[in-house]
């Protein structure tokens, strides 16, 4: 929960660089609480209101952690864009987000598992 509430402070960070663990945290509390927000509209009758609503709200954090996710990977955030190459593009951004962090400082800050540890 430690890590969701953490992306939730850097709102709108997009320099340093952030873990495999603190990405995917937020991932799967994000995932869950989005989930949630859907169950509880479909029983209100007001989909799409509280987890459009939600996304909204995340959209920025959820976009800043996958940037510094990037960062510890040395690339540059615009690898985002990735994403919206038709059929593999969100595969490959997958596949960077699960990649390991250069363990050395990079060009975008110190390595966060020195600061964890």
């Amino acid at each position: 929960m430690n890590h969701y509430t953490d992306v939730l402070k850097k709102y709108a960070v997009f320099s340093g660089r952030a873990r495999r663990q603190e990405y995917w945290m937020f991932f799967l509390f994000n995932m869950a609480a989005a989930i949630i927000l859907m169950i509880l509209d479909g029983v209100l009758g007001t989909y799409p209101l509280l987890v459009g609503l939600y996304v909204l709200a995340t959209f920025v954090p959820s976009l800043a952690v996958t940037v510094r996710r990037l960062h510890d990977l040395g690339k540059s955030g615009a690898w985002y864009f990735i994403a919206f190459v038709p059929f593999i593009g969100g595969i490959w951004l997958l596949v960077l987000t699960a990649t390991a962090g250069q363990p050395q400082p990079n060009q975008y800050g110190a390595d966060p598992k020195a600061y964890a540890a």
